[in-house]
């Protein structure tokens, strides 16, 4: 028995280690068996796989509709994993509320990413979950923002988060965080409709020199659209910034059609509008609605950000605009970008129109994260 003894005690403490390291193993993604899905993972390749967090969050564009169809091509056609997270009710887990703000379950997930994807509008998430996209930021991994990821944040005036300065318009204390997440980090923050919303279009022109970072491979002038219309951006873009893709606003040529999830504008319209819908002149100079940059948050490590404005669900309808997207994935982790990425829609994409929907929508229509899958 006394020699017995030793290797019973040893058995049981190997037992407890190993189911130590077994729910240790990625807790952060532990989610409850038999609960419904709070988000979705798309498996890699393999374990070495890149992991790619995509955050959706917005009341407009539907990122909650783009990001997985993102995440489906890169993971079928690329390999990698990605992680899609949803806005949610506290008390409603699993069930998407695009128009709720203040939760976003599944952040942990930042701690194992290699790149975050933001498509976000005017989050006033909690700090123990914005502590995780700020720990990211500060590794100075890389970071895509999507659309309305350049007025992501919206904390109000009173708040007391220790993330208020994320705000779009944030103006405080801390200067070099004027104009929030998405001025210090992708570079620019909310400024105005360039274009007629819902009336005219974005063209996509690559811009002089942007063949260099190889984001443009497979991609000529036209190729990326968006019914998305151009957003304005204050010229020249701050520090390093390189405009990859120029919008070019384009006046729709059928009738505008509240019901057609383009409104009524196709990527053949061929009229480049030259004023507004407040007749006001858009200029000789076209906005950059694609560009890269570094970053760096204060006390934080430097990393690169690439920003489009183009990228609404409707948006990635088409080619050219997926392929600049996937694209951007490859340049941001450092991978050497395909001279024409496979970016086939992966299973039935029946995107909605971009539009606010009212507050008692989402829970009318309980509509899951799984039905995303």
């Amino acid at each position: 028995m006394k020699n017995v003894l030793p290797i019973v005690i040893c058995l049981i403490l190997f037992a407890c280690k190993e189911q130590k390291n077994t729910s240790t193993k990625e807790p952060e993604m532990a989610q409850e068996v038999n609960s419904p899905k709070k988000w979705l993972t798309y498996e890699g390749a393999d374990e070495n796989a890149k992991h790619i967090v995509m955050i959706s969050g917005d009341e407009e564009y539907r990122s909650e509709e783009a990001l997985p169809q993102l995440a489906k091509i890169l993971s079928k056609h690329h390999g990698f994993k990605c992680t899609v997270l949803f806005a949610q009710e506290e008390d409603k887990p699993g069930i998407v509320n695009a128009n709720y703000n203040k939760n976003i379950p599944g952040l942990e997930a930042l701690t194992s990413a290699d790149m975050m994807v933001v498509f976000t509008r005017f989050r006033a998430l909690p700090d123990n979950q914005m502590k995780y996209i700020d720990d990211y930021l500060k590794s100075g991994k890389p970071v895509m923002g999507l659309r309305t990821a350049t007025h992501g944040f919206n904390f109000p005036e009173d708040s007391d988060s220790q993330y208020a300065h994320y705000s779009f318009n944030y103006k405080g204390d801390k200067t070099e965080w004027d104009g929030g997440f998405g001025r210090l980090v992708l570079g620019e923050t909310w400024i105005n409709h360039h274009g007629h919303h819902k009336h005219q279009s974005t063209k996509g022109m690559v811009a002089i020199g942007a063949n260099t970072t190889g984001i443009t491979n497979g991609i000529s002038d036209g190729d990326v659209w968006g019914a998305s219309d151009v957003y304005g951006v204050t010229l020249p873009l701050p520090g390093d910034s390189q405009p990859i893709i120029l919008g070019q606003v384009m006046n729709r040529k059928g009738e505008y059609d509240e019901s057609d999830v383009f409104y009524g504008m196709r990527p053949t319209d061929e009229e480049i509008a030259t004023t507004n819908k407040d007749g006001e002149n858009l200029g000789d100079e076209l906005m950059p609605v694609t560009w890269v940059k570094s970053y760096q948050l204060p006390e934080g490590k430097k990393g690169k950000a690439f920003a489009s404005t183009v990228g609404a669900a409707n948006d990635l309808l088409i080619e050219g605009t997926r392929r600049l997207l996937v694209n951007g994935i490859f340049w941001g982790l450092d991978l050497k970008i395909p001279e024409k990425a496979d970016v086939t829609l992966v299973g039935d994409y029946n995107p909605t129109k971009f539009e606010f929907r009212k507050a008692e929508y989402w829970p009318a229509k309980q509509v899951s994260v799984e039905s995303f899958e």
